[in-house]
């Protein structure tokens, strides 16, 4: 052993697993949206927004986390490819996780409809009133959002194959609670 940590620290973890409940609640929250028109619409997109802006308020949160805290190292033996993979996901995590909740508030600003939410807090708009520029918006924020429900949906499947098919220690690192103090020889790279 390097001396080096093997684990995300706890404030890591908490963001984690808060913001992948959150984006889940939110990505299904979405598609109700888009596929209802009775009168739970509303009930939905106040959700919406509301869970939008914490999430982007904890991405930032979680992102000086990580830039002050760092990362453990990935395994030594992890082929070149699946590192660079692991960055670069990492990365567009990050991304998405800023980018949708923007594009939904200049969506809105766009469109000139009030950013109320839940305990009486307004936003204000961060553009101007354009019918074309709320267009583009919805579109963009539509496709990023099924490209986001891909991007989580391969970070699960990469999760499960650490846990259970290479069994590294990766998924330990960032496990709510540690699961023991195994970690892999000679870490080189960091995670997440």
């Amino acid at each position: 052993m390097t001396g080096q940590r093997i684990h995300f620290t706890m404030p890591q973890r908490a963001l984690h697993w808060l913001m992948a409940i959150m984006l889940l609640a939110m990505l299904f929250i979405g598609v109700g949206m888009v596929s209802t028109v009775g009168p739970q619409y509303l009930a939905l997109l106040a959700t919406h927004k509301t869970l939008g802006v914490a999430i982007l308020a904890l991405a930032l949160i979680r992102l000086v986390v990580r830039l002050c805290s760092g990362a453990p190292a990935l395994p030594a033996n992890l082929p070149g490819a699946m590192k660079l993979v692991a960055h670069l996901s990492h990365y567009a995590l990050y991304f998405f996780m800023i980018a949708m909740p923007v594009l939904g508030w200049g969506m809105m600003s766009a469109a000139a409809y009030p950013i109320l939410l839940f305990g009486g807090l307004h936003l204000p708009p961060i553009l101007p009133q354009s019918a074309v520029l709320q267009a583009v918006l919805w579109k963009a924020h539509f496709y990023f959002a099924f490209a986001f429900f891909g991007l989580i949906l391969l970070h699960i499947a990469a999760a499960l194959f650490h846990a259970f098919i290479r069994r590294d220690g990766v998924f330990e690192s960032m496990a709510p609670l540690p699961i023991h103090d195994h970690a892999p020889s000679a870490q080189v790279h960091p995670a997440e």
